[in-house]
């Protein structure tokens, strides 16, 4: 079994409940043992071209998985979920109903035409990184250090809701 970091978000339509059915959705899925939910942090929108105060706010967090799924099946397994729940990828970095991004597996390193591991902006993000701290405090983020460190420097607002 390979231990999975995801990043889930929302600010479209009912946050909260989208979260918590995509998370028992996950956590029901063949080859997937939740381990941790994090707490649920409210966080301005991150647009193309910085924050957007004008844009719904997110609720942000992270779900720790133990799975036997490999990157790429995850990944589908996520996309998937993200589609039941009223996703579309129209706008790079738009508002949507549900996102979820896979963080780490195992502090495996990989890039190819799909997927980028770890994700290549989760190092700079505390609305993924304090999460991530609350549920693993001794996490480290492949290739970037302690997420403690990482979340030191990281600078954009979350607040514990």
């Amino acid at each position: 079994m390979s231990r999975a970091v995801i990043a889930f978000g929302a600010n479209l339509g009912d946050r909260e409940a989208t979260i918590a059915a995509a998370t028992r959705e996950l956590a029901d899925s063949p080859g997937i043992r939740l381990v941790a939910v994090s707490p649920v942090y409210e966080t301005p929108a991150v647009k193309l071209d910085g924050v957007d105060r004008r844009a719904p706010r997110y609720l942000n967090g992270v779900l720790v998985v133990e799975t036997d799924l490999d990157p790429h099946a995850l990944l589908e397994l996520l996309h998937r979920v993200e589609h039941a729940h009223g996703r579309t990828r129209d706008e790079r970095w738009g508002d949507r109903t549900l996102d979820l991004d896979l963080i780490d597996v195992d502090g495996v390193q990989l890039v190819d035409e799909r997927l980028e591991l770890p994700h290549p902006r989760a190092w700079q993000r505390a609305f993924v990184l304090q999460p991530w701290l609350d549920v693993e405090p001794d996490a480290e983020l492949a290739g970037r250090g302690r997420v403690a460190d990482l979340r030191a420097a990281a600078t954009d607002e979350v607040v514990r809701r």
